[in-house]
């Protein structure tokens, strides 16, 4: 059976980085900032976890286009306790499709398997 999973990789600057899959592969959300260390990656994720419960947490946003007949497109942030930025999600075209990637993040982050692709 699919479970959701954070994975935790490193760029080729050496930077670590996360994102968070839904059982079915997807990407719904994707770390804020890239971390020095593989340990305040590791925390960043156990962030997400604890935060992704309290819809609260979330901040909604729309895509600001320099076209004036653009379609809006929405995201939404994660933020941690004191504030900070965790998270953010992909575009989404629909308000209700944003909603359920909400809800997605919300019921898969909590118990989502990690996958370290650093090779630490």
């Amino acid at each position: 059976m699919a479970t959701a999973k954070f994975k935790l990789s490193k760029s080729k600057n050496g930077q670590f980085k996360f994102n968070l899959h839904a059982k079915n592969s997807e990407i719904i959300l994707t770390g804020s900032e890239s971390y020095t260390t593989r340990e305040a990656a590791l925390n960043g994720i156990e962030s997400v976890r604890k935060n992704a419960a309290n819809k609260e947490s979330f901040e909604v946003a729309v895509m600001k286009s320099k076209v004036a007949d653009a379609p809006k497109q929405t995201y939404f942030r994660l933020k941690s306790g004191n504030g900070q930025f965790i998270g953010k999600s992909e575009m989404y075209k629909s308000d209700s499709g944003r909603r359920g990637g909400i809800k997605s993040v919300m019921a898969n982050a909590p118990g989502a398997e990690l996958v370290d692709e650093t090779g630490a």
